[in-house]
């Protein structure tokens, strides 16, 4: 009666007892961490899952014809892609806010409606806890993997700062800077018939040859717009998006992917999944 006694007063407190809980021996076919319960996280650790990808996005203006969120899209599909290649890997929610430019006065993506902006020492303590967290539960790599530009550096920085406290800990933060800096797509790009003024750096035919593979109705055709120039004025856009394909997607989002995979597989020695 008191082993009952103590059930009934423990469940009415919110107490978890862990040696009720039914530990499941499978783990869903899934990389996405937010797709697994603590339980499924715990057994995958125990299997010797050490790996990592935390993917940043933004919520920003991408021209007339294409969603605010286009980053978050690309990236949760990239990371699911690159943590499928690796094996042992999972794939952490996607960062969605990000530093897009001042919120008042207004300055770069915030002049347009809908761009969510947070300073960069916002971003950087969101990276940090994050890894902190991952950290705590016994990942080993963790791997930052940006798709906008303006998270570059601030991931960099974090990376560095962890990887010096953490030195001697069997523990490695890498900042997967070739995946948007070191792609080869403005290469390939080029021997496409492409200039660099019709590639451009914003909404252009990259991003939106990339979101037609694999999310189409984040891009209105009936609102394709040409370049403007500076991606600031008047549309938003920087580059020729009407020369953008589905098929030039599945090309350039290959590139992205391929160039994670190097570097992954370099800076840990082709070890990912498992500690050193």
């Amino acid at each position: 009666m008191k082993v009952i006694a103590l059930a009934i007063f423990l469940a009415a407190s919110g107490t978890i007892l862990a040696l009720a809980i039914p530990i499941r021996t499978t783990i869903p076919d899934t990389v996405h961490l937010e797709e697994l319960t603590w339980v499924e996280v715990d057994e995958a650790l125990r299997r010797g899952m050490r790996t990592v990808i935390v993917p940043t996005g933004g919520v920003e203006q991408n021209g007339p014809h294409m969603v605010l969120g286009k980053h978050n899209y690309i990236v949760h599909y990239a990371a699911e892609r690159i943590a499928q290649n690796l094996g042992d890997t999972l794939v952490a929610p996607v960062v969605t806010y990000v530093p897009e430019g001042s919120v008042d006065p207004p300055s770069g993506h915030m002049y347009f409606a809908g761009t969510i902006s947070v300073p960069d020492t916002v971003f950087a303590n969101i990276l940090e806890f994050t890894a902190r967290s991952l950290r705590a539960h016994g990942f080993k790599t963790i791997c930052f993997i940006g798709d906008s530009g303006g998270n570059q550096e601030t991931q960099e920085q974090v990376a560095r700062r962890l990887n010096a406290e953490w030195k001697g800990d069997d523990i490695k933060v890498i900042h997967i800077g070739d995946y948007y800096a070191a792609n080869g797509q403005v290469d390939w790009l080029l021997t496409q018939e492409e200039t660099k003024v019709s590639i451009g750096e914003h909404a252009g035919i990259r991003d939106t040859s990339e979101l037609l593979v694999f999310f189409p109705t984040g891009i209105r055709s009936d609102m394709v717009a040409r370049r403007g120039g500076r991606f600031l004025r008047p549309t938003g856009v920087s580059g020729e998006p009407t020369r953008a394909s589905a098929e030039r997607g599945k090309k350039l989002l290959s590139l992205k992917i391929e160039a994670a995979l190097r570097q992954i597989r370099s800076e840990t020695g082709g070890n990912c999944g498992f500690p050193n």
